[in-house]
Parts: structure tokens; sequence; C-alpha cells
């Protein structure tokens, strides 16, 4: 019995070195596992949104060696105590109102800060797309008819094999992805893991093999088509991403400061949903938007591509909200109304009519109750009509 408790023993010391081993060399990633499963818990969310660099990977974008362009003060905007009441209930954690320009109203809420670096989540989904308009006006890609197996040759055999760049950027891919965020099992869950876990998302991607639609015919939100973009941009360039977008829109806007992505093991950007960027520098990007691709004197994005990717054109279902590419459009009935748009309450609200920009950063963990959305939006447009 003494000999079989020591072999006992041993063994048992065996598994714990073992097991301690193991855990100092994935140490990393069982950390960034854990910030996935704790992202969106209540005492952690609003610091997680704000500092997702000490979580994830990263790739920095640079802001260039420019200065920094101005964002002149404009008379103060008063909010009614609805909007402040809607505030605090749906979470926000910044707010940014401009007119002509000019700052309107600019407040910081649940202890964030104006050098707060805010995860965009999917208004990130369009930034990719002003960088993909300066792309085919530079001739990189050929035409948004293109199939995107021609500049990925990955997808071959996959889901995606016979969809066109232009079915991607609508969101009319018809492959089968499940986006429900309340899911732990969920393909976006999943996706999440894969970051987390330092895996690569081209391979996550191709590993989708059921449509539910033939390409073209059916719009659904389906996050990983934007990651489909993004390997367009890839395969078409040579070039990562996140060097292209420092380049071509970040450098030029003037920012504040660094942006960055987070990314997957391969050190490829999380193009649908990772981008880092303060309050004010969203609102930068959002203004060039609102003035057809133009900044500090500068042609950034062409206006073409502008009036294009704000259109509804994705075969959306009748009565629901429009989609262009890779933009929201609230009501096809007030033209140059579009906004980027997260999924817990990130908004870049554009009314290019009147040259307002709204940027609303939240940690809205309620963001799934029924009218929310439309709340929101209401909400902008209503600040929109004081100003």
């Amino acid at each position: 019995m003494r000999t079989l408790g020591k072999w006992l023993g041993r063994i048992l010391l065996s598994l714990v070195l073992a097991a301690v081993v193991v855990g100092l060399w994935k140490r990393e990633e069982i950390m960034r596992l854990w910030a996935v499963n704790s992202l969106f818990s209540e005492d952690r969310i609003v610091s997680n949104f704000s500092h997702m660099d000490r979580a994830f990977l990263t790739a920095p974008l640079s802001r260039g060696e420019g200065p920094v362009s101005p964002l002149p003060a404009g008379t103060p905007a008063r909010l009614s105590d609805d909007a402040e009441a809607w505030i605090v209930e749906r979470a926000l954690t910044s707010l940014l109102v401009m007119k002509d320009g000019e700052i309107r109203y600019e407040g910081y809420f649940l202890g964030t800060t104006a050098e707060d670096r805010r995860v965009s989540w999917s208004i990130a989904k369009s930034y990719l797309s002003a960088l993909f308009g300066i792309l085919i006006e530079e001739g990189a890609i050929g035409s948004l008819d293109d199939p995107v197996t021609r500049y990925v040759p990955l997808l071959v055999g996959t889901a995606y094999d016979g969809a066109s760049i232009r079915n991607v950027l609508n969101m009319a891919s018809g492959v089968t992805f499940d986006e429900d965020y309340h899911d732990p099992d969920s393909d976006i869950n999943r996706m999440g893991r894969v970051i987390a876990l330092g895996g690569t998302l081209d391979d996550f991607t191709a590993s989708f093999t059921e449509r539910f639609s033939a390409p073209g015919q059916v719009w659904r939100y389906v996050s990983i088509d934007t990651h489909v973009i993004g390997m367009v941009i890839r395969g078409a360039t040579g070039r990562s991403v996140s060097t292209l977008l420092a380049e071509k829109i970040i450098a030029p806007l003037g920012q504040e400061q660094d942006a960055y992505y987070l990314t997957d093991g391969a050190g490829v950007a999380f193009v649908l949903g990772g981008l880092n960027i303060t309050t004010r520098d969203y609102a930068r990007f959002a203004q060039m938007i609102v003035q057809n691709g133009e900044y500090n004197g500068q042609q950034v994005v062409p206006a073409d591509w502008i009036a294009a990717s704000t259109a509804a054109s994705a075969p959306t279902e009748p009565g629901r909200m429009g989609y262009g590419y890779q933009w929201w459009i609230p009501n096809a009935h007030r033209p140059g109304e579009f906004m980027g748009r997260g999924v817990y309450g990130q908004y870049l609200y554009v009314d290019q009519a009147r040259n307002i920009v709204i940027v609303a950063t939240a940690a809205d963990r309620d963001f799934r109750q029924p009218g929310v959305t439309e709340d929101n939006i209401a909400m902008f447009r209503r600040i929109a009509d004081t100003l």
C-alpha cells in the first residue's frame, strides 16, 4: 500500500506539473479566451469597450505625421430631458453632435474620457467600405461584379464560390451564418473564440459550405461577409487592410490619436468590428463622409462611391431598413440619411442634407430589446431637429 501511495503521489504531482507547464505555455490564449467570455459582463463591459488592447492581439493604425485637423466649437446645443434620460437608459459612453463641421455637443459618460479609443464593432464595416471605394477608383479591383474567388482562391469550393463582390458588400451572399450574439455556440461567437485562441479568420471563413439562398437574391446580415471584403482587398493589393486604412483614410483625416485593429493569430485585422478609435476621430471620418469624401481640401474617398455605397441597393424585404455597401439606410424617403451601426449601441449617424453628424458609443447590454434601434434613430432625428 505504501508503494502504491508513493506511485499515486508521483502521478498526481506529474499531472499538476504538466497542468502548470501547459498553463504557462498557453497563458496568453487562456487569458484572451477568458476576456472573450467576460467581455460583456455587467461589471466589465464599459472598461472593456475602451481598452480592448488589454485582452486581444492588435495591429496599429498610425495617424501619420501631419497636423491634427481642427474640430471647431459652434454654438452649444442643450439636450432635452428625454435625451438625457436616453443617455442613461442606453448606457452611452460618449455622444458628439456636429453641424456644419462644428461641435455643438460633446459628452463622456460612465467614467470614460475623450482620450479613450472605443471599439467600433460594426461601424468598422463602413470604414472598410470607404477603403474599398478608394481601391476601386485606383484600379486595384476591377469590378464589383467580379467573383470574390478571383481575388481569394481559398474560397473556391466554399459557400462563397459564385458570390460577387457586390453580393458581399450588400450582405446578400446567401451564406448560412448564425449571428445570434446570445447563443454561445453561434457562428459569431465561435468567431470570437477563434480570435481569442489565436486562430485564423481566413480558415474559419473558408470552412462555411452551406447557403440559405443563391447569391444576390436575399439580404441577411451576416458579418462574415465583411471579412470576405477584407480578404478581397488583401488578395487584390498584396497588402494588409491595417496598412491601407492607415495610409488612405486615417492619416488624411488628421486624427488626434493612432487607432488600432483587433487581429487574429495571423495578424489579420478583424475588419468586421475590430477598429478602436476616439469619439472625436470617429467624428472626423463621419464629417468626411458628409462632405462627399472631401476633407481638409483633399478628396479622400471618391464622391461617386459615397453616393453609391450609401444608397439602399441591397435586396432587403419591403418595409425593412435599407442597406447599401456596409451602410444602413433607415428610411429611403429621407435622402442623405444613413449610418454605420455597431451591435452594442455604436453609431455614426449622418444627415447629409443638413450637414449633421452624430457619434454615439455605448455599452448597451440590452441592444436586443424590441424597438431599441428604432428608438435610437428617432432620438438622433430629434437631436438634429434642435440644431
